[in-house]
């Protein structure tokens, strides 16, 4: 899976954002506000990646157990796809 369109992440006034560089559907769609978590998952699924390398990579990068990192890559991954912004 990955980010659906071109989004350039960048930080703006301290703040991680992904930012649209390609009109969507007619209009660009706005800029998405990201923790430092989001950023880092984000930039794993612009290249493509699957579910289970983004908790393995999630581990790897911070001191989160298994468990909660799962848990947590599956709400990003659920809001990303309500915003349709994952090809699966």
């Amino acid at each position: 899976m990955k980010i659906k369109g071109d989004y350039l992440l960048d930080t703006i006034g301290g703040e991680k954002m992904a930012v649209p560089i390609t009109v969507n559907d007619g209009g660009l769609a706005g800029l998405i506000r990201l923790n430092e978590v989001g950023a880092f998952l984000w930039e794993k699924l612009q290249g493509g990646t699957t579910e289970a390398d983004l908790v393995k990579a999630l581990t790897s990068e911070y001191d989160v157990k298994e468990e909660k990192a799962t848990a947590d890559v599956k709400k990003f991954l659920e809001k990303l796809r309500t915003k349709g912004l994952l090809e699966e």
